[in-house]
């Protein structure tokens, strides 16, 4: 549905363009934002490459074996239908130590890999009550460094790219905690009403 949507807007927007007469300014846009596009990708490639890079130095370390460590009594008061041993748990673990480094990109397949596991414990078509937390959380992702922002200052030549840090450490933490606090109302809630 949404492919259609972006499609119609195009479409609305040349015949649009065609109409007023300014189809040039539009080619014009279209090839400006291609070459822009094409920049930052690379712009970000480079900046994620470091910081996966980063990520695995502190996973030989030992510093992700410690982040699992310290989150994995959080994790199993917030997944409690999760066995403790069963691999969900350390695709959560991973993923939000990956989102606490503002790697969304990395942390996109290990949240697919903890979906598909609280997949396999749940008997019903819907998401389970794990499902949901996790979505929630995974939404709102604490995030201590956010290095893709980052990048992306550091392309378009910020004076200080990383001076957003403490606003994103402030507001993710607001964020993750409102992001509990909803679920467990909505669920308390839920259970109320059976």
């Amino acid at each position: 549905m949404v492919n259609y949507i972006w499609a119609a807007m195009a479409m609305i927007g040349i015949v649009y363009a065609m109409f007023n007469g300014t189809m040039e300014q539009v080619n014009q846009a279209i090839f400006e934002s291609a070459g822009e596009a094409v920049t930052l990708s690379i712009g970000l490639i480079s900046i994620l490459v470091f910081w996966l890079g980063i990520m695995k130095v502190a996973e030989h370390a030992g510093m992700l074996r410690f982040l699992a460590k310290v989150f994995r009594p959080f994790v199993e008061w917030l997944f409690p239908e999760i066995p403790k041993d069963h691999p969900a748990i350390g695709y959560i673990l991973s993923n939000m130590t990956a989102n606490l480094f503002g790697l969304g990109n990395a942390a996109t397949p290990m949240g697919i890999k903890a979906m598909e596991q609280m997949k396999s414990l749940s008997r019903s078509d819907s998401a389970s009550r794990s499902m949901i937390t996790f979505l929630a959380l995974n939404t709102s992702s604490l995030t201590i460094i956010p290095t893709t922002v980052i990048a992306i200052r550091m392309q378009y030549d910020s004076i200080s790219p990383t001076e957003i840090v403490g606003t994103t450490i402030v507001a993710t933490v607001i964020s993750t905690l409102g992001a509990i606090m909803i679920d467990r109302f909505f669920y308390y809630r839920s259970i109320r009403r059976k």
